[in-house]
């Protein structure tokens, strides 16, 4: 392309200053990574604190409930206990390694980190309409067999399922919509031959 004498410094200086702001913006992306990845963090120390108040209410109630009732009722409250107790531990563990965790500035790491807790998550839901199923089968075969221990516990496993996925299910949205906001953070990164380098769009 043919660019005259009298254009030829003002096109030089129109390049050099879209350069400069290419190059400025893509010194910042670390840091908007980093703040992306402590998002993600916060979101799951918030759930994990979450889901430790529920199981410590439920252990609590549980406990007191259980010894003062009889039949299905204690239970109920029972399995309440016993199941609450996997998930307090669930929760101390989730939430010490979300306090631990130091946000990431890399790119590679931002995206596996973001896809591994969307799938995590809809894996879990998954599992909670197992739980769910599971506890309408010992609610059934505790009705057919006059079991009321079996028709406790079934109640118990369909009330821990049907939280557990609306958990998982609210953290999901949480994280997928914040997921959206790193293709805005990556505008001025991209895969280049020789790896992740800068892009200049024109």
């Amino acid at each position: 392309m043919y660019i005259s004498r009298n254009f030829k410094p003002a096109f030089f200086i129109v390049l050099f200053l879209l350069f400069a702001v290419s190059f400025v913006q893509a010194q910042d992306t670390p840091a908007r990574l980093t703040e992306f990845n402590q998002v993600r963090i916060d979101y799951n120390k918030s759930g994990m604190i979450i889901l430790g108040s529920w199981a410590l209410g439920n252990i609590a109630l549980g406990g007191f409930m259980a010894g003062r009732t009889s039949g299905e009722t204690k239970a109920f409250h029972q399995m309440n206990i016993y199941w609450n107790t996997v998930n307090l531990a669930i929760a101390g563990f989730g939430y010490y390694a979300a306090l631990n965790e130091i946000p990431s500035s890399e790119f590679w790491e931002t995206m596996h980190a973001q896809n591994s807790i969307e799938k995590i998550l809809l894996v879990n839901a998954a599992l909670d309409l197992g739980y769910m199923a599971g506890g309408m089968y010992l609610l059934e075969r505790g009705s057919r067999l006059d079991k009321e221990q079996f028709k406790g516990f079934g109640k118990s496993v369909i009330l821990q399922g049907a939280f557990l996925m609306s958990f998982d299910a609210i953290k999901y949205v949480f994280h997928n919509v914040h997921g959206k906001e790193l293709p805005a953070i990556m505008n001025h990164i991209g895969v280049t031959p020789s790896g992740v380098g800068l892009l200049m769009n024109f």
